[in-house]
């Protein structure tokens, strides 16, 4: 404890405006320095992920150190499992759930603006409130513009009930404003740890490598391809399957949106579209992949082990989840209902539902994978370092 002492008080200074900062560590973050000493005192879990290489390379904590690890990991469990001086050990190292706690600090810290980023610690009300609200936005607007829910003169046309230059008047603004606060958040990000991390700028080889374990998910596979552990100890690769359902159907939902944009001011075809063109195509295979994938993570969700992770971070969790099911499923049942006299209804559930997808994007669980990016990417640009003297072998 003393030498823990000693490392946070010793903390890196910064000088700004004449004036010494000492960046104080929160109790998560002091957590994840004990036990990142522990770890590399030990270094027995070297191989599981990038978390531990990038370890071996420090011999103190500082908070960018830390901020960068935390969102290294990748809470796959396989340290947990591993570790010698897990609970009820009395060293009680747990690097998963402290990684995780720090993590969703960062969310906090690096919200944009910073105002909101209280959103995080409530994000099960923030979700409910903005589906909430997106959902009455439309239904009032179909009543004020159709006369009715049910029926109505649409003729299998959207556009009749709502024009396409009012939904893009809806939703630009609205997810211009998610992209920039995400920005504008990862900026910081990479502001804070690039000294941290080398300081050296991004090649194309990092960035490759880099690239190639998001698309992967490369850490997901425990450090020996068998998948991170269940909740009975045994090896899955269905946490890692399910996160392939649902980036590679959100990816896919995206192209058919962006691809179907084109074909409207490029080409002048106007929506909605039918089996077989290409958005339908896309907008099809990625809505059910998101459903297979949403309901794969929810039931792992549930079921994973309380040390797995932070338990105050299960409703940010659930939540994000349950919204990508949602807005995937009404999207579909929009395509199948169509050519219904419920075709004003299930609008008004997909695109509220969407309404709420962009407006929470930047204070949900969306963050963790812009961040784990930024992350992934430093990593792969320090390893290509010199490694500091007197530090483990590269």
């Amino acid at each position: 404890m003393q030498q823990l002492e000693a490392l946070t008080r010793e903390a890196a200074s910064l000088a700004t405006g004449g004036r010494t900062v000492i960046p104080i560590l929160t109790a998560n973050e002091t957590e994840v320095a004990r036990q990142m000493q522990i770890c590399n005192a030990c270094r027995y879990c070297e191989g599981f992920c990038a978390v531990f290489p990038a370890m071996t390379r420090r011999l103190e904590f500082g908070k960018a150190d830390i901020h960068f690890l935390a969102n290294l990991c990748h809470n796959c469990g396989a340290c947990l499992h591993a570790c010698q001086y897990a609970p009820p050990h009395e060293f009680a190292v747990n690097v998963p759930k402290a990684m995780a706690e720090v993590r969703g600090q960062t969310y906090v810290d690096y919200a944009w603006p910073p105002a909101l980023g209280k959103l995080y610690q409530r994000n099960g009300l923030t979700l409910s409130l903005a589906v909430a609200a997106g959902l009455a936005l439309f239904l009032i607007m179909a009543v004020a513009m159709n006369g009715t829910l049910w029926g109505g003169n649409l003729q299998g046309n959207f556009y009749k009930l709502f024009p396409h230059n009012l939904l893009v008047s809806l939703f630009a603004p609205v997810f211009l404003f998610a992209a920039v606060a995400l920005a504008m958040g990862v900026r910081r990000f990479w502001r804070d740890v690039t000294p941290a991390t080398s300081g050296a700028p991004l090649s194309a080889p990092a960035a490759a490598e880099a690239t190639d374990a998001v698309l992967r998910l490369k850490y997901l596979d425990g450090g020996h391809g068998q998948g991170c552990n269940n909740e009975d100890d045994a090896y899955t690769l269905s946490r890692r399957r399910f996160h392939h359902f649902t980036f590679y159907g959100f990816m896919l939902c995206f192209a058919a949106t962006a691809l179907a944009t084109v074909y409207h001011y490029v080409f002048g075809w106007i929506a909605p579209y039918d089996l077989p063109s290409l958005p339908k195509l896309l907008g099809v295979a990625g809505g059910l992949s998101l459903m297979v994938g949403t309901a794969g993570l929810w039931r792992l969700n549930r079921r994973r082990h309380p040390l797995h992770g932070d338990v105050a971070q299960k409703p940010m969790d659930l939540g994000f989840i349950a919204l990508l099911f949602l807005t995937s499923a009404t999207g579909l049942a929009l395509w199948l209902g169509r050519g219904t006299p419920a075709l004003a209804v299930l609008l008004c559930l997909h695109l509220g539902a969407v309404m709420a997808l962009f407006a929470t994007l930047p204070y949900g669980k969306f963050g963790h994978g812009i961040f784990r990016t930024a992350s992934l990417l430093r990593h792969a640009i320090e390893k290509r370092q010199p490694n500091p003297i007197g530090l483990g072998a590269d």
